[in-house]
């Protein structure tokens, strides 16, 4: 009986014992203003979109040696909001360095063009056990009112420095980071002024 009750007790302690604290990761501080070709007008931001999986904070990660059609998420690490609501915060702090006049679609600005952005992949990648990259996939689409100016995808990996969620997140940051200076360098080649 004794045997039972200690066994119960340590059950009900296990219970009780609080899980691990959550750790929370962003994007990092913002990186110094890169040169850009030519100064971007104003723009409106619409709220960055992902798939229904990536609509969380939660920390994704794939196996691709095991299964890569299996995401996986990291139990007690967290990004501080979604990753696309990340990539659309860092996007516009990288707009305004760049010059830009910065509005949301809510704003509701009149021959402002508006640019939406849909986030497809935001994980990091496993080749093996101990080695990782940090992947970032979006679509990006320009309009003038209802017409479609342009649209284009864009991928960065960066290789994780550590084969955990504090590698992944920096791998992460890593390409965000190259990813939204490709999206500023598009953007500089498309015909956005007004006429």
């Amino acid at each position: 009986m004794k045997r039972l009750l200690l066994v119960a007790s340590l059950l009900l302690a296990g219970c009780a014992t609080p899980s691990a604290p959550k750790t929370l990761f962003d994007l990092g501080p913002l990186p110094a203003a890169g040169r850009v070709a030519s100064t971007l007008p104003a723009l409106s931001v619409a709220t960055a979109k992902s798939s229904p999986f990536l609509d969380n904070p939660r920390m994704v990660y794939r196996l691709a040696y095991a299964n890569s059609q299996q995401p996986q998420q990291f139990a007690n690490s967290r990004w501080t909001m979604t990753p696309a609501q990340l990539i659309e915060q860092r996007l516009k702090a990288r707009l305004g360095q760049a010059d830009s006049t910065v509005l949301t679609d809510s704003d509701g600005a009149l021959n402002v063009p508006l640019l939406r952005l849909e986030l497809d992949d935001f994980a990091q990648i496993f080749a093996t056990p101990t080695e990782s990259t940090g992947q970032v996939t979006v679509r990006v689409a320009v309009y003038r009112g209802r017409l479609l100016v342009a649209q284009k995808s864009f991928t960065q990996q960066r290789p994780a420095t550590s084969a955990d969620a504090a590698g992944g997140a920096q791998a992460l940051a890593a390409a965000s980071d190259g990813l939204i200076t490709d999206v500023l360098g598009w953007l500089a080649t498309l015909p956005l002024k007004k006429e």
